[in-house]
């Protein structure tokens, strides 16, 4: 069974904000606003290989 992207996007959430609680100095805005685009690539990456573009 293949891991689906929303589900690895909450896990990867889910670490952060646990790692800021765990007193770790993360700056989760600074964070998200920096690396948000890696999310549409990967996303997009993804469908590419999965074969779920939409056909020209």
């Amino acid at each position: 069974m293949k891991p689906s992207a929303p589900g690895l996007i909450l896990i990867v959430i889910g670490v952060l904000f646990l790692l800021r609680n765990l007193g770790f100095d993360l700056r989760l805005g600074q964070l998200f606003a920096t690396w948000w685009p890696l999310v549409l690539i990967a996303l997009g990456v993804g469908m590419l290989f999965r074969g779920n573009l939409p056909k020209l």
